[in-house]
C-alpha cells in the first residue's frame, strides 16, 4: 500500500456477507487494520433477561495472534485482558443505544470482532464494521419474520483522528 500523507485519511474497506454462515458478516479495513465483525441472531435471551419482555444486544473483541507484530497470545481460561473487556463493553453499549430491545423481542444478537491486522483505530474498526453487521443481522431476522419491526433508532460511526509525526 503506497504511503500516505498525514494529512489523508486511511483508505476504508467494507466487505459485506464476508463469512456463509452468520446473519450479518462484514470485514472491515481501515488502512492495515482488519477486523471480521460478524453478528449472530438468536432466538433466546440470556437467563437473566428472560422476564424483561426484552431483546439484547452483546458484543465481544479480540486481538488473534499475530495481529500485531508482536505475538497477542491468547487469553488464558478464566483470565480477563482488561484492555478487550473495556472495548467490548464499549462495542455493546454504543450499538445498544441505537436498538429499541421491546421491537427487538425475545432475540439476542451477537456481535464478535476479531483483530485480524492491528495498525491503529481497532475499536473504531470494530464498532463501523459491528454496525454493519448489526444491519444486515436485523435484516435477516425481518426476511425471516424473528421481528416484524427494525428495531433501529439510528446509526452510530467511530472514527479516530491523530496527526502522524515525522
Amino acid at each position: 500500500m503506497p504511503k500516505r500523507l498525514r494529512t489523508q485519511l486511511r483508505p476504508i474497506r467494507i466487505t459485506r456477507r464476508f463469512t456463509n454462515y452468520a446473519a450479518g458478516s462484514v470485514l472491515y479495513e481501515s488502512g492495515d487494520t482488519r477486523v471480521l465483525c460478524t453478528a449472530s441472531f438468536i432466538n433466546e435471551l440470556p437467563k437473566w433477561r428472560h422476564d424483561s419482555g426484552l431483546g439484547w444486544v452483546t458484543a465481544e473483541y479480540g486481538m488473534l495472534p499475530s495481529s500485531t507484530i508482536e505475538r497477542k497470545s491468547r487469553p488464558k481460561q478464566n483470565a480477563t485482558d482488561s484492555r478487550g473487556t473495556e472495548i467490548q463493553r464499549l462495542i455493546g453499549r454504543v450499538l445498544r443505544s441505537i436498538v429499541d430491545m421491546k421491537k427487538l423481542g425475545l432475540n439476542t444478537i451477537y456481535l464478535d470482532c476479531d483483530v485480524l491486522q492491528a495498525d491503529g483505530g481497532t475499536r473504531t474498526a470494530a464498532i463501523n464494521g459491528a454496525y454493519v453487521a448489526l444491519c444486515d443481522a436485523i435484516n435477516w431476522g425481518l426476511s425471516r419474520k424473528w421481528i416484524t419491526e427494525n428495531p433501529l433508532t439510528g446509526a452510530v460511526r467511530g472514527s479516530q483522528c491523530g496527526i502522524g509525526i515525522g
